[in-house]
């Protein structure tokens, strides 16, 4: 085999033994690896490690894209999707748009596309791998709403049981309206709050124990269940009841019920776990043209439930697996159709980038995910950020094929290739949303982004 096919990405879904090595790297980023693969062994499931820390519809209908089919995609076009793919992560190579990223492409339950790029450090040029742990940000929610169903399974506690009936200090300024509230208003962003309640002062070192018992104080916006309001703090209260169910906190339950069972090895909670793991990820902001790693900051570990998930590429990509329902002894699709039912609407996603302005034509939320109609087809998405790192995961249901990217930069360019991937998979009109197919010589630094606040955890 000559180097041209051991580098070219259509060879390599084609011949999954072929391998890219570090040869390959060219230009600026001095470390980038691409790997197809047939996934089939990942790793076994070892025990993972623990950071030591103390729809206006009130039942979720059934998930109609449950009853959908599974449809095969066309080969030549994911084998044209995933070398379109690797071209533009070259070009963002190039122009050195990220510290470090990693992003993988899963069908069909394999993980056909696996690529890094760039650095976990850059002051001392480590490189990321498959196996580097980022922050998940508001990724970490699907956890939660995952271990809850499964604890529903168990009969520990109900959709819609009512938070005033666990949380004894649970209060909202709409009394009647509060003493109604259910766990999955609070799992479905449907508290009746205005979005991002108190998010500032959990910035400002406001203990979460104080926040949460000063939610009666908060104007509403709406009533409980009646419109979308993204929340974090809120949202963490889903770890109180569970530990109030259990008599378990909520770190370890999600470690014994989805961690340990999905082979997730080096995934875990808090900041303590994230610079215990063998490699991880530094959060890196601009200086000129390069990057300079900082120390991540504590704030939205303290929301565990809504922000405290640590994971690795290989993590997430079995993740991905069990969301599109590849793992039936841990995540049966009885609960997946659950998790996955659009609720409450959210228009303001509608509008919120060029790529969703031009490909959405419904936007809801789930629980701990979005539900796009993309293109025509049904999209289940989340994205994150938070204080030197993004991260973003979406996949088609009818058609078994997702994307997760994890970066440790503040630089927003990466987030225009998931729907460019999307685009093609799905056989739409290409477009750059990402920016990267122009002169190279005008984005050689990386790009300022206008900051929401020194450590905002979004949920996009």
């Amino acid at each position: 085999m000559d180097s041209t096919q051991r580098h070219d990405p259509i060879h390599r879904l084609l011949h999954p033994e072929a391998r890219s090595t570090p040869e390959s790297s060219q230009n600026h980023m001095p470390f980038r690896k691409s790997f197809l693969l047939i996934a089939g062994a990942l790793g076994l499931a070892c025990p993972p490690v623990f950071a030591d820390a103390s729809s206006t519809s009130r039942q979720a209908p059934t998930n109609p894209t449950a009853a959908t089919a599974t449809q095969a995609l066309p080969p030549e076009r994911v084998a044209s999707t995933l070398a379109d793919y690797q071209r533009w992560l070259d070009r963002l190579a190039e122009r050195q748009a990220v510290a470090g990223l990693v992003t993988a492409v899963v069908i069909n339950d394999k993980v056909v596309y696996e690529h890094t790029l760039g650095y976990a450090d850059a002051a001392t040029q480590q490189p990321v791998t498959p196996d580097t742990v980022f922050r998940l940000a508001s990724l970490s929610k699907a956890f939660a709403t995952a271990l809850t169903g499964l604890l529903v399974q168990d009969g520990k506690l109900e959709w819609d049981t009512k938070l005033v009936d666990v949380l004894p200090y649970f209060k909202l300024k709409d009394v009647q309206a509060g003493a109604e509230a259910t766990v999955s208003d609070i799992l479905g962003q449907r508290l009746g709050l205005p979005r991002n309640t108190y998010d500032n002062m959990l910035e400002g070192d406001v203990p979460y124990e104080e926040l949460v018992r000063k939610l009666d104080e908060v104007n509403m916006v709406c009533g409980v269940g009646q419109c979308y309001g993204y929340q974090n703090v809120a949202f963490g209260m889903i770890g109180d009841v569970v530990f109030a169910r259990t008599g378990d906190f909520f770190y370890r339950q999600v470690g014994r019920r989805i961690f340990y069972p999905l082979g997730m090895n080096t995934a875990s909670y808090g900041l303590a776990a994230l610079e215990s793991s063998q490699s991880w990820a530094r959060p890196h902001r601009q200086s000129g043209h390069s990057w300079i790693p900082f120390e991540p900051t504590e704030t939205y570990y303290r929301v565990a439930p809504a922000a405290g998930v640590n994971a690795s590429l290989r993590d997430m990509e079995k993740w991905l697996i069990a969301q599109m329902g590849g793992r039936q002894d841990v995540l049966p699709t009885s609960l997946l159709d659950v998790l996955h039912t659009p609720g409450i609407t959210t228009p303001i996603e509608l509008h919120e980038t060029p790529w969703r302005s031009a490909r959405l034509t419904a936007a809801h939320y789930a629980l701990g995910w979005r539900v796009y109609e993309y293109g025509g087809e049904t999209l289940i998405y989340h994205a994150g950020a938070v204080a030197g790192y993004r991260t973003m995961i979406g996949f088609f249901p009818k058609y078994h094929a997702g994307v997760v990217t994890l970066w440790n930069s503040s630089g927003a360019v990466p987030s225009g290739l998931m729907p460019m991937v999307f685009d093609e998979l799905l056989g739409l009109p290409h477009v750059d949303w990402a920016g990267i197919e122009g002169a190279a010589a005008a984005n050689t630094a990386p790009k300022k982004v206008k900051k929401r606040s020194r450590s905002s955890n979004r949920g996009q």
